[in-house]
C-alpha cells in the first residue's frame, strides 16, 4: 500500500533527481538531505514509519508530495514531527495536539500557548543539580557501600543515572540529599529515610493537588474552561501569573510547616516530660459518631488498631490543607504578590 498522496507533474524527473541525491548523500555516509523518503523521515525524527503513516490518517502531518512512485517528504514534515514530539511530552494528548496545530496552520499562532506550557514546565525551585560519585556517596553515608539504598534512591528520584558511566549520579536536589545525609549520620537507618520521603512525598502532594485546585478555580478558569483555546495575549497573560503566583505556594508550605512543626514539637516535648499537664488533658477526646462503611473501609485500610489514629490525622490534615486555602486567598487579596520569576 502506498503511503498517500495525489501524483504531480514532473514525477519522473523529480523522482530521478531526489533518488541521485539520496544516493550521493548515503554513499558519503552524510544525513539524508531533503527531500526525505519516509524511512529517512522515521530516521531523523525518531517516530517509525508506522508512527508517520498513523499522524498522516490523524490529520497531524501534512501528506507527502508524489513524485512517480515515490512519496517525499519536506523539512516543514520533519518540524511537524518534533513539534508533536514535544507536545506529547509535555502531556498533550493528539487530540489537543491536534487542534493546536490546525490554530497554528490558521495562523493563530502557537506561541502564546507554548510560552505558558514552557512556563509551567519550567523548574519551581532554584536548587541546581549537581553530579556525584559512588565513592563521594558512599563516604557521605559512612563509607560502607549499600547498593539497595542507591537502588531506592535512584527509584525515588533522588539519585539519576548519568549514561555511560554506572559510577556517577546527577542529585536534582542537592538539600534533599544533605537532609538524608545528617539523619543518617543522626542514627536513622537509610530504610527508615526513604520510606518517611514516600509518605511525605504522598502528603505534599495532596497539598500541591488542592493548591493547585485551588488556583485553578479562582484564578486560571477564564483562561482554562473556554471553548477555545486562548489568543496569545491571554496564554502570555496566564503564564506572567504563572510566575508571580509560583512563590506562593512555596511560601505558604514554610509558613503553615513552622507554625505546625513548633506546636507540635512543644505537645510532643511536654507529653515525653510530662510537664504542664496533668493525664486528663493529655488524654482529652471527644467521641464523634463515623458511619460503619466509613469504619469498615478504614479499618480495612490501616487495621482496627490504628483507625481512630488514622481518622484523626486526615481531619488534621484536611484542617491544614483549608488553612493553605486561607492563607493563600488572604495573600492573593492583599494585591502584594512575588514578582519574583
Amino acid at each position: 500500500m502506498s503511503d498517500g498522496g495525489h501524483a504531480r507533474g514532473g514525477a519522473v524527473a523529480g523522482e530521478s533527481l531526489s533518488g541521485r541525491r539520496g544516493e550521493a548523500g548515503r554513499a558519503a555516509g552524510a544525513a539524508p538531505a531533503p527531500p526525505y523518503r519516509i524511512e529517512d523521515l522515521a530516521h531523523l525524527s525518531g517516530a517509525t514509519v508506522r508512527t508517520i503513516r498513523a499522524y498522516q490518517d490523524r490529520g497531524l502531518l501534512p501528506r507527502p508530495e508524489r513524485h512517480g512512485r515515490a512519496n517525499l517528504y519536506a523539512d516543514a514534515h520533519l518540524n511537524r514531527l518534533r513539534q508533536i514530539a514535544d507536545l506529547l511530552d509535555r502531556g498533550y494528548t493528539l487530540a489537543s495536539i491536534k487542534e493546536l496545530l490546525e490554530a497554528w496552520d490558521a495562523g493563530r499562532g502557537l506561541g502564546g500557548v507554548l510560552g505558558l506550557v514552557a512556563e509551567v514546565d519550567g523548574p519551581w525551585t532554584d536548587e541546581e543539580a549537581v553530579r556525584i560519585s559512588r565513592a563521594e556517596l558512599e563516604e557521605r553515608f559512612g563509607g560502607t557501600p549499600d547498593d539497595a539504598a542507591v537502588v531506592e534512591a535512584v527509584e525515588l528520584g533522588v539519585l539519576e543515572p548519568v549514561p555511560g558511566d554506572e559510577d556517577s549520579f546527577v542529585v536534582p536536589s542537592p538539600q534533599e540529599l544533605a537532609v538524608a545525609v545528617e539523619l543518617h549520620a543522626a542514627g536513622v537507618p537509610l530504610s527508615a529515610i526513604s520510606g518517611h520521603l514516600r509518605e511525605l512525598r504522598c502528603q505534599v502532594e495532596h497539598i500541591a493537588a488542592r493548591f493547585l485546585e485551588f488556583t485553578t478555580e479562582h484564578v486560571f478558569a477564564r483562561y482554562l474552561d473556554g471553548a477555545h483555546r486562548p489568543t496569545d495575549a491571554e496564554a502570555a497573560e496566564a503564564a506572567s501569573l504563572v510566575r508571580r503566583l509560583r512563590p506562593l505556594a512555596q511560601h505558604t508550605v514554610d509558613a503553615e510547616l513552622a507554625r505546625a512543626m513548633r506546636r507540635l514539637a512543644v505537645r510532643h516535648l511536654r507529653q515525653h516530660l510530662g510537664a504542664d499537664e496533668t493525664p486528663e488533658r493529655q488524654n482529652r477526646t471527644r467521641a464523634v459518631p463515623v458511619p460503619e462503611e466509613t469504619m469498615q473501609a478504614v479499618e480495612g485500610l490501616v487495621g482496627a488498631k490504628q483507625s481512630a489514629e488514622f481518622i484523626a490525622l486526615a481531619a488534621e490534615r484536611e484542617v491544614q490543607a483549608r488553612a493553605l486555602d486561607r492563607l493563600a486567598a488572604n495573600h492573593g487579596s492583599s494585591g502584594d504578590l512575588d514578582e519574583t520569576p
